[in-house]
C-alpha cells in the first residue's frame, strides 16, 4: 500500500511540474551555431583571466560581500550564436518565458572551480571576447513577529497577541561579466559580482 501511495504521489508531482512547464514559452537563438568559430576561440593561447566571485548583499550594517566559495565558474566564447542567445535572454526571459542554448553550443565552454575565498583562474586563453558566469548562494536569518490570536483585555479593549519566530531565507544570485582579451600574454583580473 505504501509503495502505491509513493507512486501516486510521484505521478501527481510529475504532472504538476509538466503542466507548469508546459505553459512556459521557450526561446532558442535563431542564428545557426558555428562550432568551428567556438573551437577557434577556445584554442590555446598565452593569456589568463583570474578573478574573485562574490555577491554584494544588504547586511545589518551595510552591504556585505558573500564570496562564491567552491562553486563552478563557466566561460563561454562570445560567438555570433552566443550574442543572439544573450540578447534573447536579456529581452525575452521572464516568469513566463525561458531562453535556452542548444546542447551543442553549451558543450563549448570551459569550467573551473573557485577556492575557499571565491578566487578562480582561466589559463592559456587566446585573445577574444568571453562571457564568465557563476552563482553565489547565501542565507539570511532573523526573527519576525507572527500573529497568534486576539482577545479582550481588562479595560474592554481588544489586544492582538504576537510571537517572535525565527526564519532563514536562501538566495542564489547569478553573477556574470563580459571580458575581452586584446593581446597575447595579457593577464586580466576581474571581479565577478552582482
Amino acid at each position: 500500500m505504501k509503495k502505491l501511495q509513493i507512486i501516486i504521489f510521484s505521478l501527481i508531482i510529475t504532472l504538476f511540474f509538466f503542466n507548469a512547464n508546459a505553459q512556459k514559452a521557450a526561446y532558442y537563438p535563431q542564428v545557426p551555431f558555428d562550432s568551428l568559430q567556438a573551437i577557434n576561440m577556445l584554442g590555446l593561447g598565452t593569456s589568463s583571466i583570474e578573478g574573485l566571485a562574490y555577491a554584494k548583499v544588504p547586511g545589518k550594517w551595510g552591504p556585505e560581500k558573500i564570496y562564491a566559495k567552491n562553486v563552478v565558474v563557466t566561460l563561454f566564447p562570445v560567438t555570433t550564436y552566443f550574442s543572439d542567445w544573450y540578447r534573447l535572454r536579456k529581452n525575452e526571459a521572464n516568469k513566463k518565458t525561458s531562453v535556452y542554448m542548444s546542447e551543442q553550443a553549451f558543450k563549448y565552454r570551459i569550467t573551473v572551480q573557485t577556492d575557499d575565498y571565491g578566487r578562480f583562474k582561466f589559463v592559456k586563453m587566446k585573445p577574444g571576447k568571453y562571457f564568465i558566469q557563476s552563482f553565489a548562494s547565501y542565507s539570511k536569518s532573523g526573527t519576525t513577529p507572527v500573529y497568534r490570536s486576539s482577545g479582550y483585555n481588562n479595560y474592554g479593549g481588544r489586544t492582538d497577541y504576537y510571537e517572535y519566530q525565527n526564519y532563514t531565507n536562501n538566495y542564489t544570485d547569478r553573477i556574470e561579466e563580459f571580458v575581452e582579451i586584446t593581446r597575447d600574454g595579457q593577464a586580466i583580473e576581474i571581479k565577478l559580482k552582482k
